[in-house]
């Protein structure tokens, strides 16, 4: 499995930003390889991505989610993938947002993507967008301000 981690420094408040990380089913106007999020219920979300011709379909939970500091899931079936975005406020005006993703590459396709970092590119992509949209708008699109517990080992 591999792991990307990659941070990008927005100019919006730590709420702002968090807000509207939280709006998953937003996540196509900045995530190219991103097709579309269903929201099932609070913590469950059925994602459809878009990696040049393979297209994938997964079933993923949030596992953890607290207000202005994280988000973290894992994939319940389809590809191997979990991830954690994290919020730091600088100052009050400036949040530093990092994404911690793994991703067991299934196929042919994907393992040449991984191997020639390509999901790097991607994900460096992905934040650098994400920064253009909140800070183009300025606010967020919605918010969910709920707090999820991590399960019980």
């Amino acid at each position: 499995m591999g792991t990307v981690t990659k941070s990008v420094d927005v100019n919006v408040p730590v709420t702002t930003a968090y807000n509207q990380w939280t709006q998953f089913e937003e996540y196509p106007q900045f995530m190219n390889h991103v097709e579309r999020i269903e929201q099932v219920d609070e913590t469950h979300l059925r994602w459809h991505v878009k990696f040049g011709p393979v297209e994938r379909e997964f079933s993923a939970v949030i596992d953890e989610q607290h207000p202005d500091e994280r988000v973290a899931w894992h994939s319940t079936e389809g590809p191997n993938h979990a991830g954690v975005i994290t919020f730091h406020r600088l100052d009050n005006d400036q949040t530093r947002v990092t994404a911690q993703i793994d991703i067991d590459p299934e196929g042919v396709a994907e393992s040449v993507g991984d191997a020639l970092n390509i999901i790097d590119t991607q994900v460096k992509g992905d934040m650098d967008r994400f920064k253009k949209f909140i800070e183009e708008r300025g606010a967020e699109t919605g918010a969910w301000r709920g707090n999820v517990e991590p399960p019980k080992p």
